[in-house]
């Protein structure tokens, strides 16, 4: 039978990729072939999942970085090609959402970086190896939205505002890197993560979703698999909700 969701030989880049999301989704490049970069602030934890993957018989490289500065991106993309000489996917998961009692008590400090870790990064990542992935010939860009780009709330402003101009870009770059590389966002709802620990198990019983639960981390691995594989050749621009029908 064979593996509709095959990535041999490819090599995949994932930000936050050390817990949550991005740890789910690493172990399913891995597990479809891809040799995989995983980078967060703390570089032991990456360590630890890049073993892991080690052990799944893949390659793996560990790496420290603050996807929020700027001038740590760069360093990041070299190692990544002096590893491996390639990045066929690229995903920018990594996100904070702190919070704030109103928007008057957001200080530059929390905006700045909720902005540079939300939307800054993400579009210096892309910006830095979107050309040469155009250049090789091909490639796939994944950017990890929310639905809070789409849903208002008083609670997270600057949260929702940052992955609201991730949705965009996500278009933008579609066209900028098209037709060689895709661009796609997930929009994921709330997720049983263990950065949601303090309140996932009261919205995983009130969900007012189609579900009615929130999202389990192993549920995102398919859809950023169809993402990053030839199986999703005519699938760019898109925003695809993963938030089990949160209307």
């Amino acid at each position: 039978m064979s593996d509709e969701f095959d990535m041999t030989g490819k090599v995949a880049l994932v930000t936050g990729g050390s817990r949550g999301l991005g740890y789910e989704m690493a172990k399913a490049f891995a597990r479809h072939g891809a040799d995989v970069i995983i980078t967060s602030r703390k570089v032991e934890a990456c360590r630890e999942v890049a073993a892991e993957i080690e052990g799944m018989g893949r390659r793996a490289l560990a790496y420290g970085c603050h996807v929020g500065h700027w001038d740590e991106l760069p360093g990041l993309v070299e190692a990544a090609y002096d590893t491996f000489g390639r990045i066929d996917v690229l995903v920018n998961n990594a996100g904070i959402a702190p919070t704030a009692p109103t928007s008057a008590d957001v200080g530059e400090d929390l905006f700045d970086k909720t902005v540079g870790v939300n939307f800054k990064g993400p579009f210096r990542l892309s910006a830095l190896a979107g050309p040469r992935m155009v250049q090789a010939g091909g490639g796939s860009i994944i950017n990890v939205s929310s639905m809070a780009a789409a849903r208002p709330s008083k609670v997270y402003p600057v949260y929702s505002g940052a992955k609201a101009a991730l949705n965009i870009m996500t278009q933008c770059h579609a066209l900028e890197f098209g037709p060689k590389v895709r661009v796609n966002a997930i929009q994921c709802g709330p997720f049983w993560t263990d950065i949601a620990k303090s309140w996932r198990e009261e919205a995983d019983k009130n969900s007012t979703g189609a579900l009615r639960r929130i999202g389990r981390p192993e549920e995102v691995a398919t859809t950023a698999l169809y993402l990053a594989s030839d199986r999703s050749s005519f699938t760019t621009g898109a925003i695809l909700q993963l938030d089990g029908g949160t209307f």
